[in-house]
């Protein structure tokens, strides 16, 4: 779908003004990283659409969409940070601490967040760097790496809003490594523009030890399309989204049908949970949906994409461990107990370090499976064993810095207690986002 050039020129000074007359951009540091989205983005020439007005269009187009390149490396596990993605770190940083941070209280008690922090979340450009720079995005080669930087720094100004924020961006990754041609083209342009739309994954069973590479939601073959039977459970912004990107079994095989909110045999119930609450956790239930053929996405590896979702659980995970440690170690050296701060006690003093190291220990093997995936490397074995240190060790210290805090850590005065709720989704679900 093409734009004329005066009109399209008109949007981007419209855009650049408005950027230009904002103080967030020079808040942030972010005034050169969004100029160079819009440059990249008057290039390709994306639409702008709203919500409203939204009609994702097929092309036609017939055959495998395009991919990103690899980023090959020389071999070594490089730690050091390209001056773009510490810029972006620094960045969200500030947003986190900022932003985030502020209103996660108040989110977790409302059960959504603040649709200006969604807002400003947008004017990050997250979104750009899982679109390819074909369909309006910044992206040439693979960008796991920085997206797992910034899941860190999300995750570490709050869990819940952080998946919440990057629900939509998960979507948008399935798409460009696994949509067809006209997927790409009906939705990938979508998402590049001013307003993209919401989406979220559904691949958690509403039962009790599903297994995710067998999920008992169904697809059948239906003429030209599939009719879709199942329910999904803790979906993120259920009542938001326009788009689902549903894991169902396909002739024996798993695979992902792109389902819009709007079609017949759709239903959504609010589900409220342990934790994500600023989330808007919802059951979806599909009751003979009927879907065309193009809404399938079956030339994947489900089992790279499974892994995917956990490094980016794991990154989250890896942020608010940080802030567990980052706000018990001054509650310790301040609170007193017998005369001494409680941080002498050498059981306080030892715990505090055991979540140091096993932090450590859990960024470095996020890090390290999230390095060979950009590579083109296999990585199924360290993100599988990522995963396992991850919802392990993220539990003991959501449990440590509720215990470091005694009686404090129970009430909802400070954090921990809604990071402890958190940090218990990595046990139970699966792939409520994706890098």
């Amino acid at each position: 779908m093409s734009t004329p050039f005066g009109e399209f020129q008109g949007y981007v000074l419209a855009a650049l003004t408005r950027f230009a007359s904002s103080d967030f951009a020079d808040q942030f540091k972010l005034r050169k990283l969004v100029e160079k989205m819009l440059f990249h983005g008057s290039k390709t020439a994306f639409t702008l659409a709203t919500k409203v007005s939204r009609n994702f269009k097929s092309s036609g187009g017939k055959g495998p969409g395009t991919r990103l390149e690899k980023s090959p490396k020389d071999g070594l596990f490089d730690l050091s940070l390209t001056d773009e993605q510490q810029m972006i770190k620094d960045s969200l940083s500030r947003f986190a601490r900022e932003l985030i941070r502020p209103a996660a209280h108040d989110a977790d008690a409302q059960h959504a967040a603040p649709t200006e922090l969604l807002q400003q979340a947008k004017e990050l450009g997250l979104m750009y760097f899982a679109v390819p720079e074909a369909f309006g995005g910044v992206s040439t080669a693979e960008t796991l790496v920085t997206q797992m930087l910034a899941l860190e720094e999300l995750g570490y100004g709050d869990f819940s809003i952080g998946a919440a924020l990057f629900s939509q961006v998960g979507v948008a990754n399935v798409l460009t490594r696994y949509g067809s041609q006209s997927q790409q083209a009906m939705y990938l342009t979508e998402f590049a523009s001013d307003n993209p739309p919401m989406a979220s994954l559904a691949c958690t069973e509403s039962h009790a030890m599903f297994d995710p590479m067998k999920p008992q939601t169904t697809a059948t073959k239906n003429g030209d399309g599939y009719v879709l039977n199942g329910t999904k459970a803790l979906v993120l912004m259920g009542p938001d989204c326009e788009i689902f990107v549903v894991s169902a079994m396909l002739d024996n095989k798993p695979a992902l049908f792109i389902v819009k909110s709007d079609l017949q045999g759709v239903a959504l119930t609010q589900e409220p949970a342990m934790g994500l609450k600023a989330a808007k956790t919802c059951t979806l239930q599909l009751s003979q949906v009927n879907v065309f053929a193009e809404s399938a996405i079956t030339d994947l590896d489900f089992r790279e994409f499974l892994d995917l979702g956990s490094l980016a659980m794991c990154a989250l995970a890896v942020g608010t461990c940080q802030a567990v440690l980052d706000y018990v170690i001054p509650y310790v050296n301040e609170r007193e107990a017998f005369g001494e701060p409680i941080s002498h006690r050498q059981a306080v003093a030892f715990m505090v370090a055991d979540i140091a190291i096993e932090l450590e220990s859990m960024r470095l093997m996020t890090w390290r499976a999230c390095a060979l995936a950009e590579a083109g490397k296999p990585f199924h074995r360290e993100a599988h064993l990522a995963r396992i240190l991850c919802q392990d060790k993220a539990m003991m210290i959501g449990t440590d810095g509720v215990q470091l805090l005694g009686g404090h850590g129970f009430t909802k005065e400070h954090p921990v207690e809604r990071w402890y709720r958190d940090l218990r989704c990595l046990a139970v679900m699966h792939n409520f986002i994706s890098l």
